[in-house]
């Protein structure tokens, strides 16, 4: 019999999440970051270096980059509705967090906090 101080006994008590759950979260969680690093860096150095300096080159970078890792982020978003049982608005709404400054972090936040604290 375990004690109820037993960390074995509470480790697996405390999570809900299934590990291919937990996988797909973790995912969705590091594209979120990225993301969302990826647009601040590309709204606040990438265009005014472009529309102000005349130097398109960070754009040229960091724009098709973001790009390419937003539709890793929508498939993440994907990935996490589909194994969680989302509704086609909540996804919606998720995968368009990644498109606003700043949001992409709260949505992470928000959706890490309703599956692991129910």
């Amino acid at each position: 019999m375990t004690s109820p101080a037993d960390p074995a006994a509470s480790a697996s008590t405390t999570s809900p999440l299934t590990p291919a759950i937990q996988g797909a979260l973790t995912r969705y969680r590091v594209i979120a970051y990225i993301v969302g690093v990826m647009l601040l860096l590309l709204l606040f150095l990438a265009m005014p270096l472009k529309y102000f300096a005349d130097n398109p080159a960070v754009m040229n970078v960091i724009g098709p980059l973001h790009g390419f890792l937003y539709v890793i982020y929508l498939l993440g978003a994907f990935d996490l509705s589909r194994r969680v049982h989302w509704s086609l608005a909540r996804l919606v709404l998720i995968a368009l967090a990644g498109t606003i400054p700043f949001l992409s972090f709260y949505a992470e936040r928000k959706v890490t906090k309703d599956l692991t604290h129910p």
